[in-house]
């Protein structure tokens, strides 16, 4: 966690690995999570779905795992929800039909650890669509954004601008992730 002597942490974007930027920024810790341990909680992930018998092998199977890429990362909400979970964290899936007026921002930090949010992109003069996890958490009493996309972390002014970044995201396709700190009911 930051204090006001300290800098907020942030991580920048590689390959596909905006999950793993955006835990380890919204953790506020370098290593919260790495590659390995995506890599792994992906694995345990695919074995689960394996022994039901939904999974199908294919050649590339080596390469594309059901929730990750293995060269470039790209894992999905499966990944994000195993990892908060080793963590003692839960997420709670913000309902799109509901403004982010229905979102209390200013629950304490020891009730709500943060918000992720998952939007779509296109890169390559829009050649390739993607999905893209930002990290929204609020530190000594201010929010920031971490997306790994920016340079440094872009400081919100109040509760009412999260609001509104959260009505936009929610307005072009983004989904809206509580992170709560321990097991909700």
């Amino acid at each position: 966690m930051a204090t006001e002597k300290s800098q907020v942490y942030h991580e920048r974007q590689r390959l596909q690995f905006c999950l793993l930027h955006s835990l380890n920024s919204l953790f506020q810790q370098k290593d919260a999570f790495s590659r390995a341990s995506l890599n792994a909680i992906s694995e345990r992930l695919a074995l689960d779905g394996s022994n039901s018998g939904t999974t199908t092998w294919t050649p590339l199977s080596v390469l594309f795992k059901p929730h990750h890429n293995s060269l470039t990362g790209n894992y999905d909400i499966n990944v994000l929800i195993g990892a908060l979970e080793e963590k003692g964290k839960s997420v709670v899936w913000h309902d799109r039909r509901n403004t982010a007026s229905s979102i209390d921002l200013d629950v304490p930090e020891d009730i709500l650890m943060g918000i992720v949010i998952n939007v779509s992109v296109r890169r390559f003069a829009g050649i390739w669509k993607s999905r893209h996890w930002i990290a929204l958490r609020k530190i000594d009493g201010v929010w920031y954004n971490l997306d790994s996309d920016l340079a440094a972390p872009q400081r919100f002014r109040d509760a009412q601008e999260v609001r509104e970044f959260l009505d936009f995201t929610i307005g072009h396709g983004g989904e809206v992730l509580l992170v709560m700190n321990g097991k909700q009911s």
